[in-house]
């Protein structure tokens, strides 16, 4: 079989893997989309309850609403904001069944590499198609492709509440008190779980914030419902963002309603604080930091703390990746949130998603690595850089067609990291906490 036959292995069939799939046909090129779930958008549906930050308007793909519009499918209103299950519903599900048999879903890849060549040996490496070993209910099966494009996200790896990087001492053995995602509160169960109880919230991120408002608002109808909000940053900083200037105005938004609710009283901020263990005894939980503070004993721990891209699948091909963020390299110096928290990223493709491994590019949030703010519309750029690329029109490749929104937030998180240096607020941040808005959604990254 010619490698041209075959076809451009996605792996995910979530927003910017679907995406993928439609920029490749568009190009002429044939897509298998290989989804480790039995839906379309199967991570988005975990977090369905949570509302974009981006409007419908800039999370379709031009090239998936090109292969939608001939079967009469119609765009929600570009202005308004989808939940995750909207989403996944409204588009990522219509253009999966448009996409038919070239998405295979009950998939899951257990690794890459060069057809009988590990990540070692030289020779033939050029010539060989890339192998793609799947795991099915029926059992293992290889796929030959011509390339791989990475879409799988990081959803399934979420950081640990341990300040090191690793489960903090006890975190395992109390895993059924603690939850790595944000509550879904109109859930009667999960609503029973956390009303009227003393909850932890480790995390700085938007999935901190989305939290802190949705229990504000249980604390109002469950007034025994406290938050200790714990920051591994030595001061709150630009925590809660941009305020009006930033430029998504929905995640703008989400930071002045989550300072409104630690101003409300039912949030107690702890800053400097970076888990070492988790003890359990009759009253609860107690979280120590490394400095010795414990805190008074919590019902449930939500850890927030952000996500990490699983890279052991991809063991046996050549990747360059940056050493701190596990993004490509070229893409590091762009988004190292020890360097800059601005939003001013720039528009990439494949140039900076290249890898040593011929024909093997990692996209989407996974791309980032471990850093965050990643946006939906920064992967649609970027396989339509990698489609163009892989179809051998380079010049459509290097072109900019996207022009991303800032944050309106300006600092190295490095520097709130010191609790020590008083000058870290002033020199961090250019936007302070605003008055509240009516908003009543909640959003996310």
């Amino acid at each position: 079989m010619s490698e041209n036959t075959l076809p451009v292995v996605v792996v995910g069939a979530g927003p910017v893997g679907l995406a993928a799939a439609a920029h490749l046909l568009d190009r002429g090129l044939e897509p298998l989309v290989l989804e480790a779930g039995e839906q379309a958008g199967a991570q988005v549906r975990q977090w369905h309850h949570v509302r974009l930050f981006s409007r419908w308007a800039e999370v379709v793909d031009p090239a998936a609403e090109k292969l939608l519009a001939p079967t009469g499918w119609t765009h929600p209103d570009p202005q308004t904001y989808a939940t995750g299950q909207q989403w996944a519903q409204h588009y990522l599900q219509p253009l999966a069944e448009v996409l038919g048999s070239r998405v295979r879903f009950g998939t899951r890849v257990s690794g890459v590499a060069r057809r009988g060549r590990d990540r070692v040996v030289d020779a033939g490496r050029e010539t060989e198609p890339l192998t793609v070993h799947v795991q099915t209910a029926t059992g293992e099966e290889r796929i030959l492709a011509r390339a791989v494009v990475d879409a799988s996200g990081t959803w399934g790896s979420p950081n640990p509440l341990g300040a090191d990087g690793l489960p903090a001492a006890g975190e395992r053995a109390a895993a059924d008190r603690i939850a790595y995602q944000v509550p879904d509160l109109a859930d009667p169960a999960v609503r029973a779980r956390y009303a009227g109880k003393r909850i932890a919230v480790a995390g700085s991120g938007h999935s901190a914030l989305t939290a802190l408002v949705a229990f504000a608002e249980l604390a109002e109808a469950a007034p025994d419902t406290h938050v200790d909000w714990l920051l591994r940053r030595g001061q709150v900083g630009d925590t809660f963002g941009g305020g009006e200037a930033d430029q998504l105005p929905a995640r703008g938004a989400l930071g002045r309603r989550a300072a409104a609710a630690v101003e409300a009283g039912h949030i107690s901020t702890v800053t400097g604080f970076r888990t070492s263990a988790v003890a359990q005894t009759g009253d609860g939980l107690v979280l120590e930091s490394l400095d010795g503070r414990r805190l008074a004993p919590v019902d449930e721990v939500v850890v927030l703390t952000g996500f990490r891209p699983d890279l052991s699948w991809l063991a046996e091909v050549r990747l360059d990746l940056d050493p701190t963020l596990q993004a490509a390299r070229a893409l590091a110096p762009l988004i190292d949130p020890n360097v800059h928290s601005c939003g001013t990223v720039y528009p990439h493709g494949a140039r900076e998603l290249t890898q040593p491994e011929p024909g093997v590019f990692v996209v989407g949030m996974k791309s980032y690595g471990r850093a965050p703010t990643f946006l939906a519309m920064t992967g649609y750029e970027q396989v339509r850089s990698v489609a163009a690329a892989l179809a051998g029109d380079h010049e459509a490749a290097e072109r900019v067609e996207l022009v991303l929104p800032d944050t309106g937030v300006c600092g190295g998180a490095g520097l709130f990291d010191d609790p020590t240096d008083a000058t870290a607020e002033a020199e961090g941040g250019c936007c302070g906490p605003a008055e509240p808005v009516e908003q009543t959604a909640q959003a996310r990254d």
